[in-house]
């Protein structure tokens, strides 16, 4: 007989400290019928069962209450329903569409797109998968000719038809089976995956009935409904859980340390009138991007290219390798080309930062300049991203030491001495041996950068460069953006030999994201990042390890293309079960112990 007296109920509750375990929070979107929001409650009793507490997302279009909600989320479940408007996806409507759900639609396409940037791990059902698919760019057909049924009148617990599940995906690694029995409630199905999502299940008469990430995201979708399947259902609901766990674990990592990426090119695009404050496709790095990605801070450069023999410097940016990652920015800025294109390259350098302290200044209250280690601890405690300025290439001197001064009074915390090709400076590993090494004037330069407390980057320079300034500097060395020649082998690269002697002074090597220097052939992802630092970690040990991406630079690779994609790293870490202080160093805390050294050396 049940027990009608509250207090027994609430003394069990807080009969144990803490009352209970944390669980994801996992949100469920609703129907809409009538007047009513509703949802069936197969999808929150497995949400449960799996370990999970449900929260119910009414069919809203309202910006502030979307994102509220997906604040509070670790984990998105895109239920069925009714068919999708084909407008969405630039079609009209055939005579065997069913009825649309006017007040579903673009509240679902609006959540599943933000969760999407968000990173936060997202299974689709049924009208979910379909979901999935249009908002990230794929098709639906709008009914299916097909040579099996797939609209079925059993009861919807019962199996009726098998798919074929494809080996190395989530479902097979889930079920560990290449066929699985479901049941299926549909006349429509995705028709193309689009470029972020790829098929991991077909019917035999190959429809697609399962479809996951191509990011190394943790996105699926299924054609069936395992809410009704009971045990049979439940390892795709358990799935999700597991995958919201690993994001609370890499949130809460994000809150407490400091997350710093040493080199982005994003300020090149700055005097076009990109707008930081926007979630600009244009650009890699803005306001938006950083805090879906949950990083602190970024250091933002100058970047001057190296004219060829006997050219002078033109601010005219060449975006030929650019345009292999982001074609946009061609079709959208033809040429690149400054107001004036006969700024000296100091000028040039101080334009770039003029933009970067004017988008600062007017979001104040979100984003700081920051000089020092002291100015980023500040600025996360009090909720603002930070930005520290470099330059990348040390053409911006304009052969004048004064100017080492002059940008240390501005505020750049390293310079990285040369870019593709000789300077005055020193030799680029893509030079042609102009000085073999460091030049005379460049000696005096890193002496100087010594003295003003200024960071030596190493990055882009040739080997006879790269010894001859370790000799030189009294202070580590530092590579903001290279990678393992051992794994790649290209000039730009560090040989062993070179990861060991920067090692040995002290110095760190940030593993960069541009595919090129990642791999030489096929495409690169953020799993080739992971074995190139886990690479320089077996030669240099952790302590001399971080991440620079070169975003808006060329970097930036599938599953972690960019500011928002950063926590993935994150997540390939903890994956690897690295502990929270390894992470924290790679975050940036061994770029910052340098930092902290060369400017506690200045004089």
């Amino acid at each position: 007989m049940r027990n009608f007296n509250l207090e027994s109920y609430l003394d069990k509750i807080y009969s144990t400290f803490p009352e209970t375990n944390h669980q994801p929070m996992i949100g469920l979107t609703a129907d809409y019928s009538d007047i009513d929001t509703t949802i069936r409650s197969v999808y929150y009793r497995q949400v449960v069962a799996a370990g999970g507490t449900p929260i119910l997302i009414p069919p809203i279009t309202d910006k502030n209450t979307i994102i509220n909600t997906l604040e509070h989320l670790d984990g998105l479940i895109l239920t069925g329903g009714g068919d999708h408007n084909p407008l969405w996806y630039g079609e009209e409507p055939s005579p065997q569409l069913h009825h649309i759900n006017q007040e579903r639609d673009l509240a679902e396409l609006l959540i599943t797109r933000l969760a999407y940037n968000r990173q936060i791990p997202i299974l689709g059902i049924c009208r979910g998968i379909q979901t999935i698919a249009i908002a990230l760019g794929g098709k639906v057909v709008q009914d299916i000719n097909n040579t099996i049924k797939h609209d079925q009148n059993a009861n919807r617990s019962e199996a009726t038809h098998s798919v074929a599940i494809e080996k190395n995906s989530t479902l097979y690694n889930i079920y560990h089976s290449d066929i699985l029995y479901v049941n299926s409630f549909h006349h429509q199905a995705v028709e193309k995956t689009g470029s972020k999502l790829k098929v991991a299940a077909k019917s035999s008469d190959h429809i697609i009935e399962a479809v996951e990430s191509n990011e190394f995201k943790p996105i699926l979708g299924v054609q069936w409904h395992p809410e009704w399947l009971g045990e049979d259902g439940l390892p795709i609901f358990k799935w999700l859980i597991e995958q919201a766990n690993h994001f609370i674990k890499a949130k809460d990592l994000h809150n407490r340390i400091l997350t710093l990426d040493s080199h982005c090119d994003t300020p090149m695009f700055f005097p076009q009138g990109v707008q930081f404050g926007h979630r600009d496709p244009r650009i890699l790095y803005d306001l938006h991007k950083m805090t879906e990605g949950r990083t602190d801070a970024v250091t933002m450069v100058a970047y001057l290219p190296q004219p060829k023999l006997g050219e002078t410097f033109s601010s005219k940016i060449d975006l030929a390798g650019i345009a292999k990652h982001n074609p946009a920015l061609v079709t959208r800025y033809p040429g690149l080309q400054l107001p004036n294109p006969s700024l000296s390259p100091t000028e040039y350098a101080d334009l770039i930062f003029d933009k970067i302290e004017e988008i600062a200044n007017k979001k104040s209250d979100y984003i700081s300049i920051a000089r020092t280690p002291q100015d980023l601890y500040a600025d996360k405690r009090n909720n603002r991203k930070s930005i520290m300025l470099g330059i990348e290439n040390g053409l911006a001197l304009n052969h004048d030491l004064a100017n080492v001064k002059h940008f240390a009074q501005r505020g750049i915390v390293y310079i990285t001495l040369c870019h593709n090709g000789d300077n005055d400076i020193c030799d680029s590993a893509r030079g042609c041996n102009t000085h073999n090494g460091v030049s005379q004037f460049g000696a005096q330069v890193i002496q100087e950068m010594n003295r003003q407390g200024i960071m030596i980057d190493l990055s882009h320079a040739g080997e006879k460069s790269f010894y001859d300034a370790l000799e030189i500097s009294r202070t580590p060395i530092v590579c903001s953006h290279s990678n393992c020649k051992m794994l790649c082998d290209v000039p730009r690269n560090l040989t062993d030999e070179q990861l060991r002697a920067l090692a040995s002074k002290g110095g760190v090597a940030q593993i960069t994201l541009y595919h090129g220097f990642l791999k030489k052939e096929g495409e690169a992802s953020i799993l080739d990042a992971i074995q190139h630092l886990e690479h320089a970690i077996s030669i240099m040990g952790i302590d001399h390890v971080g991440l620079g991406t070169d975003f808006d630079g060329d970097g930036g690779v599938k599953g972690i293309a960019d500011a928002s994609e950063l926590i993935n790293f994150t997540l390939q870490l903890l994956q690897r079960r690295y502990s929270e202080r390894d992470i924290e160093k790679i975050w940036g805390g061994n770029w910052l112990r340098i930092m902290t050294k060369v400017q506690s050396l200045k004089q």
